[in-house]
């Protein structure tokens, strides 16, 4: 089943009918913490409006969620209590009780004992092995804690566990509103995007990005390649770049990519001059120099201002683009300011309704909010693997499963 196809189908919770029925909710709640205190609230305030709107609708609302990695072992340190008193003080008027565990007669007294409008979130689903296994016995205990399945945790849904694949074949499986959100973003930038469309790639290594590479050039109109892997396609197109950050070993791939771009009709757009340092510090000395005069004892840091003028006169065309990784070494100063720049530009052209902006992944995330332009861009996906899963082309089991028909 294609990953196209599955999403043609999936359910949105929002047309079922959830009065007076337990909804399991699937959520990613796996937050930040220092000691026993939340450090982060920013997923668990993501996730108030999908708990309100079903409690509003008189559902008896049940939490299921990880954190940390206890390993399948029950570590106090990785208890969800502390989350599901945050939710709860977040959410004044609704009344959270808390279930000691996931499954069993302590999950199943908190879930008896709600009435319609109330939320029950029960403990941390890793203290059990078999939620990683997808172990039926452990997915018959979840099931048997709700009539309805919804997940609204689109960052977890590129694993087959048991609450986010093995549940949704035993109740009637709906996708969330966040879920929904995600989907609809992913799908408007790959599979059905307005053209022209443009992809921005950074990061440092190719070598984690081969199959993002390779599912985006036959997708894409414009694939703008940046950051550390910008040097590897630089070196197999004989470009000296000193002692930059680079993969030689890749040169075959780079030339195969090079091959598919041409063959799909898609231009890929490289940097044509580069903010250099010979050393990697804050502050470092710097020079500006096309990307043929790299001397050999320097680094390339940054994209230069002649690519980054390049880079958003190819946004000025497209109708859409997808953003995935940095172009420069941002977290450093001053080698940020390639990324800024063209975030900015970014963020400038979608304000104007000229550019439709989906972007993902941890370290782009924080590259627009070092912009100050997270909320000017179209949709801004805080999912990490499995973003890039769907960037790969990779059917996602917790999606898929939502969407059979």
């Amino acid at each position: 089943m294609s990953t196209a196809m599955s999403l043609d189908n999936l359910k949105s919770i929002a047309s079922a009918d959830v009065r007076g029925k337990r909804v399991l909710v699937r959520a990613d709640l796996n937050v930040p913490m220092a000691g026993s205190e939340v450090s982060d609230a920013t997923r668990i305030e993501r996730f108030i409006p999908t708990v309100r709107d079903l409690a509003s609708r008189g559902a008896k609302v049940v939490i299921l969620s990880h954190l940390g990695r206890p390993k399948g072992k029950h570590e106090p340190k990785y208890s969800l209590r502390p989350v599901a008193a945050k939710l709860a003080s977040s959410m004044p008027g609704t009344t959270v009780v808390f279930g000691e565990d996931c499954i069993g007669p302590q999950a199943e007294a908190a879930v008896a004992q709600l009435q319609p409008g109330q939320v029950a979130f029960l403990e941390n689903l890793r203290f059990h092995e078999e939620e990683e296994k997808n172990e039926p016995g452990f997915v018959a205990a979840l099931a048997k804690l709700g009539d309805i399945y919804v997940n609204d945790g689109f960052s977890v849904s590129h694993r087959a566990h048991a609450s986010t694949e093995g549940v949704a074949r035993l109740l009637p499986a709906y996708a969330g509103p966040s879920m929904m959100a995600e989907v609809n973003a992913l799908k408007a930038a790959l599979d059905r995007p307005e053209r022209p469309v443009a992809a921005v790639i950074g990061g440092s290594k190719i070598s984690t990005k081969i199959d993002v590479l390779v599912n985006l050039v036959k997708k894409m109109d414009y694939l703008i390649v940046g950051g550390g892997m910008a040097n590897t396609f630089l070196h197999a197109k004989g470009i000296g770049v000193g002692k930059s950050l680079c993969e030689p070993g890749l040169t075959e791939t780079v030339g195969a990519i090079l091959s598919q771009a041409a063959e799909s009709g898609c231009r890929i757009v490289l940097p044509s001059d580069a903010v250099v340092a010979t050393e990697f510090k804050v502050h470092a000395a710097t020079q500006t120099v096309p990307v043929s005069n790299v001397p050999e004892d320097a680094m390339i840091l940054d994209a230069g201002p002649r690519s980054v003028e390049e880079f958003t006169r190819c946004l000025e065309q497209c109708k859409t683009v997808l953003w995935n990784g940095p172009i420069g070494a941002f977290e450093t100063e001053p080698f940020g300011e390639g990324t800024f720049k063209l975030a900015r530009e970014a963020a400038r052209l979608t304000e104007e309704g000229k550019l439709s902006t989906i972007a993902g992944g941890g370290d782009t995330v924080a590259a627009l909010n070092a912009a100050g332009v997270t909320d000017k861009f179209t949709y801004v996906s805080t999912a990490g693997g499995a973003f890039l899963e769907w960037l790969e082309g990779r059917t996602l089991p917790g999606v898929a499963v939502l969407a059979r028909p």
